[in-house]
């Protein structure tokens, strides 16, 4: 149990399943105080008996709406008195090619990946910069590095939370917050089911059975950036699978 982790009280988005659940699972045993969000209640209630942290610890949160965001946050001031961690996670991976003109698909990313990260900082920040204290931690993708076909927009949002985080950085300074952005390369989650065009559906399902490795790895990933003290500012973590060249 680290001594930088235990005691804080962490809010991570999509802590439903894959990286989210895997760090609450994490956190959980470094002794973190935790508020879960995610859109499926039933599974949020599940993992909160799990780590015995009763269900008062989770609320359903859909990140594209902003109020349900700020919720989320309102409520883990209620029963904590403080923010000290954001885990902005939730996003969804549905690729295609542009010519295929899956508009519902651009816009749900744009609204899950960028603005749902938007709207947790939004709706943290007032409470860090009281605070004077924080740390945000923000979940782009080997993707916001570099694009591949099929993956225009994907990568667009995942390009553009880094850009968001690295202006949050500069801004927060005076405020004592610290930032990171966290780059996973093919891990195993659910994201590859949110694709919807059958032929990429099917590539992507074989590249991550081939490549992808365990969530617990991302988990490792923000205990490193958490446990480091106050004044080091962790600010990006990109990693991969050993094995995988993209």
């Amino acid at each position: 149990m680290s001594a930088q982790i235990a005691g804080k009280v962490v809010v991570v988005t999509g802590a439903s399943s894959g990286l989210g659940k895997a760090v609450a699972r994490r956190l959980a045993a470094e002794g973190a105080k935790l508020v879960l969000g995610a859109r499926r209640l039933d599974r949020l209630e599940t993992l909160a008996d799990d780590l015995s942290i009763g269900r008062d610890a989770v609320r359903k949160t859909d990140v594209s709406d902003s109020a349900q965001v700020q919720a989320l946050v309102d409520h883990a001031i209620a029963l904590h008195g403080r923010v000290d961690v954001l885990i902005n996670n939730a996003g969804l991976m549905p690729h295609s090619p542009l010519e295929k003109r899956r508009i519902e698909d651009w816009d749900r990313m744009i609204d899950v990946n960028l603005k749902g990260t938007l709207y947790g900082i939004a709706a943290v920040l007032p409470q860090m910069q009281k605070q004077k204290s924080g740390h945000i931690i923000n979940v782009s993708s080997v993707a916001g590095h570099k694009v591949g076909p099929g993956g225009a927009v994907y990568s667009a949002t995942k390009s553009a939370v880094r850009v968001v985080s690295e202006g949050l950085r500069q801004e927060v300074k005076p405020y004592n917050i610290r930032t990171t952005i966290i780059s996973p390369g093919a891990v195993a989650t659910e994201l590859p089911n949110s694709v919807t065009d059958e032929d990429t559906a099917r590539s992507m399902k074989e590249f991550y059975e081939n490549y992808a490795i365990p969530p617990e790895s991302f988990a490792s990933c923000v205990v490193f950036a958490m446990s480091q003290p106050e004044e080091v500012d962790i600010n990006e973590i990109l990693f991969r699978p050993t094995a995988q060249q993209y």
